[in-house]
């Protein structure tokens, strides 16, 4: 195909003269004698970096440790005041002034910690004002802490109470117009609060479970599987005369995770009520589950049975007798929901014979919530020192604004009451692995705790995010071994490159590392920001004060980053200062180093620079350094994009390629250069390079020669553009260019989207292959709810405005890549029965050439136009699309606690008869989110 050969050496020709290539590789040989290469030792590195963590988890560990001892001996050495002031309505308390920390990205108060109360909790009760009188000494250890470590973040210590009290001081931020936080329900609160278990919820779905009641049970089962983090294990089922678990696929107990946890409740929103009641059917169900051992994971700690019912006749005495007699090694919390008639006697025998916590429920669940974490944390108490562990937490939101975080906590025990003291930190790993190498860590659930495209999820709860690793690696990590491995990947967009994974243990934590990109900071006392011109004014107002070898500067980056200001500097003078741009068709000519430096020229277009300004993290740099050749990206389109108007929108294509040097016998690539093609005048050279045309007359003019029945000669891109479809595709599978004039405002569209039979036949000829790739951080759209139905319509109208509330799930991506196919290849495609309004159905086929363009990642097509308007074939797709994963390997955390249990408690419960005029409230209250337009309603 000699059009391809053409467009390869124009291409090459004229980028190669323009970005300069051969003169920056001059340059870095001109200056070897100012670096070194050295090789990296990715194990020497992995282990460094675990023991710099574990170093750096030591040193949290500390404080915490000093925050939970003190905060014991301060709550025990209180005493209680029953007459106690209200200080917080005193209209003369002094107001707090605030300063701007970049640290904690908002204005904070270093003299001073600041308190958060729960809205439903009256904060004028003695049982409050008590705690908030002897957490204040806790400022004394809050200040001393962030003395001894200025890194420390957020300092938190969490009362059973409900009290949060949080250093530094900031002003509380009531995130979606409405206060819901409650430090109680908070991540790291629960985790610190009991140890791992295996938990059975059984729900009364008997005839008499209807209306309000079924609606509190469903949403305190709910609220409940929130109390449960990834070290739990749990499964729901519903009973009346047989019981049956309300997620039929679930047929053991299953990992509390986000994905499962989501499943479950949209299968409780579905439960109806019907039949009668029977506890035997229940509790049978129950017991079995946690007695059977199936070999599936379990916590291995407390287990028990959560028992939702509105009351009933039977005491299944038979069934206790027989699973549970007479050692009681399983729990049981039986909570009564609802106003009901029903004879209590059955369920107070089980209260005071079984030993089951009784707990009257006529709110929902999350109201009443620390009573059954206060039962899980006795055995913790009893077993004193061992079971007072420093937990990290999963990634997860901060509810103060400093993004992700995780988090240490551990319990402080009282004789009255519990309570948890946490310290949330951020680590900074030092950049040494260029820009495809990073580090990332992961729990011992095998979730996400550091990696460099770790996102922030919807809402504040634990994220569940998983690597990308291969079972084996993963599983190994998880326990604790050290290994390397070379896989074979697709990396984000669409290169398949071999990864070496290198893993450690970080000793005395559950955290395993792995090969981060971090922001650079070349110096401690240099200033960042995200404003390019600022981070440069500030840089140079810094090096005017110290040198490059100033101790506080990383000596190594900062050397670096002024040799490649040198070399890019010299580029520009001697190269693209002297070249015209538009005469070559170029909007910008740019460079990027491994120092740092991005330069574009020329300045205006500069200021319509859309990539990362940081190499590392920006995708045509770090495609180029996996790859050979030059790079073509277009812009990302979809079909639902505006349309562009050609007159006055223009259309950059992205072209970049990696400068590769030897040096002593190694190779680098220091640098990335590149253009962004005016897609505009390309396209009419395009058309040109694909065409049959003469030499050139003597005005420069080319000479097109002309197709005819009679000519003998071919059709071409330019003069035939209405019977000869020409595209440039990228590896990708995306439009990079095409001869139609209609295909302006497809540039950049999956092809699939542009010519579905054509990327179909490229597809069934293997030019490309596919490779599905999950993305565990996706927010997704709320299900709409459906508006049909046979019931009355209502008095009550949903308002306008209200607020959707997007939802964290599990997305599946399909990626295309090329195959090895190199050559240039004729297909026919046979379309099999075709239709079009000038044919009748008939079988017709059509001719297609395809090739690589070498030393790009472009594929040259040239087809006929389809003789039809509709075609059997399948339409491929990119798109990402919701999906559901199976469970995956986990290893159990924190104390194992089993037998340690204090009976003076055992049996008592507490249950209370509402008047008419509270159930009317509580009515009214399920109702007010409908009616409410701007706020997210918890209750249904």
């Amino acid at each position: 195909m000699h059009w391809a050969g053409r467009i390869e050496k124009e291409l090459e020709k004229t980028i190669q003269l323009v970005t300069g290539t051969q003169q920056i590789r001059g340059i870095y040989n001109e200056k070897k004698s100012q670096f070194d290469i050295k090789r990296n030792n990715p194990k020497d590195l992995v282990e460094r970096v675990a023991r710099d963590i574990a170093k750096l988890l030591t040193s949290k560990r500390r404080a915490l440790e000093r925050l939970a001892r003190e905060a014991e001996q301060l709550q025990t050495d209180f005493p209680w005041l029953d007459s106690i002031k209200n200080l917080m309505e005193n209209p003369y308390s002094m107001k707090l002034e605030f300063v701007d920390d970049p640290n904690f990205k908002n204005k904070v108060n270093y003299s001073y910690s600041a308190v958060q109360i729960p809205t439903d909790i009256y904060k004028g009760s003695p049982v409050i004002l008590n705690e908030l009188n002897w957490t204040q000494a806790l400022e004394r250890v809050f200040i001393d802490n962030r003395r001894e470590d200025s890194s420390l973040r957020w300092q938190v210590f969490g009362s059973a109470t409900g009290v949060t009290r949080y250093y530094p001081a900031t002003p509380w931020r009531a995130p979606n117009k409405i206060d819901l936080y409650d430090v109680r329900r908070r991540p790291w609160y629960i985790q610190g609060a009991s140890s791992p278990k295996d938990m059975i919820i059984i729900v009364d779905v008997s005839g008499s479970v209807s209306g309000l009641t079924l609606k509190l049970m469903k949403t305190s089962v709910m609220e409940m599987l929130d109390t449960l983090s990834d070290d739990d294990y749990v499964n729901v089922a519903r009973f009346n005369e047989k019981a049956d678990a309300v997620v039929p696929c679930f047929k053991t107990l299953v990992q509390a995770n986000m994905r499962n946890k989501k499943i479950f409740k949209e299968s409780i929103m579905h439960m109806q009520a019907k039949g009668t009641t029977d506890y035997k059917s229940g509790f049978q169900f129950a017991f079995e589950q946690l007695l059977n051992d199936t070999g599936a994971p379990r916590a291995g700690c407390n287990k028990m049975i959560m028992m939702f019912t509105d009351g009933g006749e039977d005491r299944a005495q038979d069934i206790f007798e027989k699973y549970n007699w007479p050692n009681k090694t399983i729990r049981v919390f039986t909570f009564s929901v609802g106003q009901h008639n029903y004879d209590v006697t059955p369920l107070q025998w089980i209260q005071y014979m079984v030993c089951v916590f009784v707990i009257s429920l006529m709110c929902v669940f999350s109201s009443l919530s620390q009573e059954y974490l206060d039962v899980l944390g006795r055995p913790m108490v009893l077993a004193g020192p061992k079971a007072k562990q420093v937990q990290w937490t999963n990634v997860y939101q901060d509810a103060l604004g400093l993004g992700l975080v995780i988090t240490g906590t551990m319990p402080v025990f009282n004789l009255t009451a519990d309570a948890n003291s946490q310290v949330n930190i951020i680590l900074f790993l030092s950049l040494q692995l260029g820009a495809n190498g990073y580090t990332f860590a992961i729990d011992q659930n095998g979730y996400l705790l550091l990696h460099p495209n770790l996102q922030p999820k919807v809402g504040s709860r634990l994220s569940s995010m998983h690597p990308i690793l291969q079972p084996k690696i993963r599983r190994e990590m998880i326990d604790g071994k050290s290994g390397q491995k070379k896989i074979k990947t697709l990396i984000k967009s669409v290169d398949e490159v071999s990864h070496q994974y290198v893993f450690s243990t970080v000793y005395g934590s559950k955290k395993k590392m792995l090969p981060l990109t971090v922001l650079r900071e070349y110096c401690n006392e240099l200033e960042l920001s995200n404003n390019n011109t600022e981070f440069l004014l500030n840089f140079i107002a810094l090096m005017e004060k110290v040198t490059p070898d100033s101790k506080q500067c990383d000596n190594l980056l900062l050397h670096n980053l002024i040799l490649d200001t040198g070399i890019i500097r010299q580029l520009v003078e001697k190269v693209w200062k002297t070249k015209d741009l538009t005469t070559y068709g170029f909007l910008a000519v740019f460079a990027a180093t491994d120092g740092g430096i991005t330069r574009v020229f020329p300045n205006k277009a500069a200021e319509t620079w859309e990539e990362d300004p940081e190499p590392f993290n920006a995708s045509y740099y770090r495609r180029s350094l996996d790859n050979k050749g030059y790079i073509f990206r277009a812009p990302y389109r979809t079909v639902n994009d505006e349309l562009l108007n050609p007159e006055n929108d223009t259309i950059g294509i992205l072209v970049s390629t990696a400068v590769e040097i030897t040096v002593g016998g190694k190779t680098i690539k220091p640098a990335v250069v590149g253009v962004k093609l005016d897609l505009e005048a390309w396209v009419d050279k395009f058309k040109i390079l694909a065409s049959n045309q003469t030499s050139p007359t003597s005005d420069n003019r080319q000479v097109q020669q002309t197709c005819g029945p009679t000519s003998g000669c071919e059709m071409d891109c330019e003069a035939n553009s209405e019977d000869l479809l020409c595209y440039l595709v990228d590896d990708g599978g995306f439009l990079i260019m095409s001869n139609q004039k209609d295909h302006w405002n497809k540039i950049g569209m999956f092809f699939s989207e542009v010519d579905p039979y054509l990327m179909h036949a490229l597809y069934n000829n293997s030019f490309y292959n596919r490779k599905q790739s999950f993305d565990y951080q996706s927010v997704c759209d709320p299900v709409p709810s459906s508006n049909t139905g046979a019931a009355p319509r209502g008095v009550f109208v949903e308002a306008e405005g209200m607020d959707s509330r997007e939802t964290s799930c599990v997305t599946i991506q399909t990626q295309f890549y090329f195959t090895n196919i190199n050559s240039s290849y004729d297909i026919l495609q046979d379309c099999g029965n075709c239709s079009s309004l000038l044919t009748q159905s008939i079988f017709v086929c059509r001719l297609i050439h395809a090739k690589r363009l070498n030393n790009t990642n472009l594929l040259f097509v040239v087809a006929e136009k389809m003789p039809c308007n509709t075609c059997e074939v399948e339409k491929l797709s990119q798109a990402e699309t919701e999906c559901i994963l199976a469970n995956t390997y986990t290893s159990a955390v924190g104390s194992l606690l089993r037998s340690f249990e204090n009976t003076s408690d055992c049996g008592r419960g507490h249950s209370f008869h509402p008047s008419l005029q509270t159930l009317l409230m509580i009515q009214l209250f399920l109702l007010y989110p409908i009616a409410s337009p701007h706020i997210l309603p918890l209750l249904l």
